[in-house]
C-alpha cells in the first residue's frame, strides 16, 4: 500500500505543469499575507482593547530577534521592532500558504491524500503550540497564549477560505 501511495504522490508531482505551479505558488503568497493580515489586524485589536498598541508585535519582536530571556514586562513600542517582527511573520506566513496551496495541488490529483494534508496542519498546529511553550513560556504567559492561539486560528480559518474559493478543482470540497 505505501509503494502505491508513493507512486500515486510522485505522478502526481511529476504532473504539475509549471503553469499550474505558478498558480499554486501565487494562491499560497496571497494566502499568507492574507493570513499574516488577520493575525496582525486581531493582535491590534488585543492590544488596543488592553490600552497597549502595538504591544504583542513589540514583545514578539525582541523575543525573537533578542532571545528569550528579554523580560516583556518593561518593553515600550519600538516600531524598528515591530516592522521588522511584522516583515519577518509575513515571510513565515507566505511559506506556510505556499506549502499549504501546494499540497492542496497535490490533494486535488489524489484525494485519498487530502486527510493527509488535514492531518499534516492540525499537527502543524498543535507543534507550534508545543514549541512556543517550550521554549516561549515567559512571552506565552505575558501575552496571554489564548489569544496567540486564537490569532493562529483566525489566520488558519482565513487561509481555509480563501483556499476553499480558489482551489476550484476540488470536486470533493469536504476535504477541507
Amino acid at each position: 500500500m505505501e509503494v502505491t501511495q508513493t507512486k500515486a504522490i510522485n505522478s502526481s508531482l511529476a504532473a504539475i505543469s509549471s503553469t499550474e505551479l505558478s498558480q499554486l505558488l501565487q494562491e499560497g503568497i496571497v494566502a499568507g499575507v492574507i493570513g499574516a493580515a488577520a493575525i496582525a489586524v486581531w493582535f491590534l485589536i488585543m492590544d488596543i482593547v488592553n490600552g497597549q498598541p502595538l504591544h504583542t508585535p513589540t514583545v514578539l519582536g525582541t523575543a525573537f530577534f533578542k532571545g528569550g530571556g528579554v523580560r516583556p514586562e518593561g518593553l515600550g513600542g519600538d516600531l524598528e521592532t515591530v516592522l521588522t517582527f511584522t516583515w519577518v511573520h509575513r515571510l513565515i506566513c507566505v511559506v506556510i500558504g505556499s506549502m499549504a496551496s501546494w499540497l492542496l495541488g497535490i490533494a486535488e490529483r489524489n484525494p485519498q491524500i487530502g486527510f493527509g494534508v488535514l492531518l499534516f496542519f492540525v499537527i502543524f498546529e498543535c507543534g507550534f503550540a508545543a514549541v512556543c511553550q517550550a521554549f516561549a513560556e515567559p512571552v506565552l504567559h505575558a501575552l496571554a497564549w489564548p489569544a496567540v492561539v486564537i490569532g493562529n486560528l483566525i489566520a488558519a480559518a482565513v487561509m481555509a477560505g480563501y483556499f476553499w474559493r480558489h482551489h476550484h478543482k476540488h470536486e470533493n470540497r469536504s476535504l477541507m
